[in-house]
């Protein structure tokens, strides 16, 4: 096993934080269109991803470097109009937050492996929630074609 590189570590953390300020955003979006049953979930989601945000930011800093700035605003994956598509997007938005989580994985080590770890695997139950299926590596769409047909790739975290 190779050691990762500091370097490498701090991009991952970096996309890692960009992927929750996007997340942060179209949550925004979900909890406007959602309906008040699923409120509840939107409003632990969007909760949870400000802590993470959060803590992303003291890790930035913490190795040195000046955190990513938010975007001013998203392009939305897809026309957000009902409760219908403010669920599809709740699970689209776990997805790719998941998949920067899985890139941080490989990249970190030592305590901030460990929180990717962890945060991966909450946004991989909640796009569980949100979708109602699951995927078989959550956060590697590479792999989701060598899990077999019902497995479903993510989008790149680039975008919103």
């Amino acid at each position: 096993m190779t050691t990762p590189s500091p370097g490498g570590e701090l991009a991952a953390v970096q996309a890692a934080l960009a992927a929750e300020y996007a997340a942060l955003y179209g949550y925004g979006v979900v909890g406007a269109r959602v309906d008040d049953a699923r409120r509840a979930d939107a409003r632990a989601a969007y909760d949870a991803h400000r802590a993470h945000r959060d803590a992303l930011t003291r890790t930035v800093r913490d190795l040195g470097a000046d955190p990513v700035a938010a975007d001013a605003g998203y392009t939305l994956p897809f026309p957000v109009t009902d409760p219908a598509s403010a669920v599809r997007l709740a699970a689209v938005l776990e997805d790719r937050v998941a998949a920067a989580y899985a890139d941080l994985v490989r990249a970190g080590h030592g305590d901030v492996r460990r929180d990717a770890a962890a945060a991966l695997r909450e946004s991989a139950v909640r796009a569980v929630r949100w979708r109602g299926s699951g995927a078989a590596f959550p956060g590697l769409p590479e792999r989701a074609a060598d899990a077999g047909p019902s497995a479903s790739a993510t989008p790149s975290p680039d975008s919103l």
